[in-house]
């Protein structure tokens, strides 16, 4: 597992507004031809992010810089990803910019432009062994402590002893999931190692697919005989899988169940007492500093960051962009909406409408 830890070099998280200009470099391409930037998303049902958020925000950013753009799904299609990546280069963009479904598929595809002078950026998940640019993301172990230190205080609130621990990982071939499983492993090592916390079934779900969480987490109740106290799910998709079966156990509200991405469905969750918290990511921040930096990539600039990752894989120090998340329980779901993330007319209709308004929202 420690194969996924990346190496932050450089203090300080940065903002599109802290990116430097570096001015011409006559390798960076795009200097003398028409800007064009392709985006491929990886999938629309692993998390509402990608087509809700990640897409509306590249493409307002692209639209003020008057620049032109593509931005296309894959919708976790392996061959489809790559069929996507050759057709834009085909169509002439000169920066590509990428959320890998797995490194291999992601290298292939970074591989192949970089031979034809395209461009490329790592956005939201590095691809181990890749030759990108820029990496754009957030601190992705500090995501993981959120979730970790989010369940401790969830399950000291409603003062359950000897806790024992169901896990539902994202997919193993992310390498964002291995890094958000060794910031929430490293903050219940220390609780199983005292004693205090039982740790118990532990699983990865491939391609983070919310059915298969269900029936893994189905399985895992059933096998602890309906003894599981607190669960340590990797998103608000797995965190919902989860919340369905203890549903049909009676079971929601009891058990605490974590989650990221602060999608409307794992807020109105914590909202209705059935998920115990979220870790919001602002996804406007990490697109904009993406945009800006394939904006200047396909302008024949390039720009500093301040910041590096080391690629565990190559040991390449990649150029980084990495933000902060924030831990969202129920008493500052407000937050999200303030921030336009979510809107109070999307979280809070129908039966939701008094949950808000006993949340502050307003």
């Amino acid at each position: 597992m420690r194969r996924g830890i990346l190496t932050i070099a450089a203090v300080g998280l940065l903002t599109t507004g802290g990116l430097a200009a570096c001015g011409e470099d006559s390798d960076s391409g795009g200097g003398t031809t028409t800007p064009k930037i392709g985006v491929i998303l990886p999938d629309s049902a692993s998390s509402d992010r990608w087509e809700t958020a990640d897409r509306k925000y590249l493409e307002a950013a692209f639209k003020a810089a008057g620049v032109e753009y593509t931005i296309q799904n894959a919708q976790n299609d392996k061959a489809q990803f790559q069929t996507i990546a050759e057709q834009m280069m085909t169509d002439g963009v000169n920066v590509l910019m990428i959320v890998n479904l797995d490194s291999g598929t992601g290298k292939a595809v970074l591989d192949k432009a970089k031979s034809q002078g395209v461009l490329t950026i790592d956005y939201d998940r590095l691809t181990l062994g890749g030759s990108a640019e820029y990496y754009v993301s957030f601190d992705n172990e500090r995501v993981g402590r959120l979730q970790g230190e989010g369940l401790v205080k969830c399950l000291t609130d409603k003062g359950v002893q000897k806790p024992v621990i169901a896990t539902l990982n994202g997919s193993q071939t992310d390498n964002n999931a291995t890094l958000f499983k060794n910031g929430y492993d490293g903050v219940l090592k220390a609780k199983y190692d005292s004693g205090e916390y039982v740790k118990g079934p532990d699983q990865w779900v491939p391609g983070w697919d919310n059915t298969q969480a269900g029936t893994i987490f189905e399985q895992m109740l059933t096998q602890q005989s309906g003894k599981i106290d607190g669960v340590l799910a990797a998103n608000d998709g797995l965190g919902n899988a989860v919340i369905s079966v203890l549903k049909k156990n009676k079971l929601n509200g009891k058990i605490p169940v974590t989650g990221q991405d602060a999608t409307v469905q794992g807020l109105q969750n914590i909202l209705a007492g059935d998920q115990c918290m979220t870790v919001y990511k602002a996804v406007k921040q990490e697109a904009d500093a993406a945009a800006e930096l394939a904006i200047a990539l396909a302008r024949g600039e390039r720009k500093q960051t301040g910041q590096t990752v080391r690629d565990p894989e190559t040991g390449r120090d990649v150029p980084s962009v990495l933000l902060d998340p924030k831990a969202i329980y129920k008493e500052n779901v407000k937050d999200v909406v303030a921030d336009g993330y979510v809107t109070k007319d999307e979280l809070c209709a129908g039966s939701f409408a008094t949950l808000c308004a006993q949340a502050g929202i307003s």
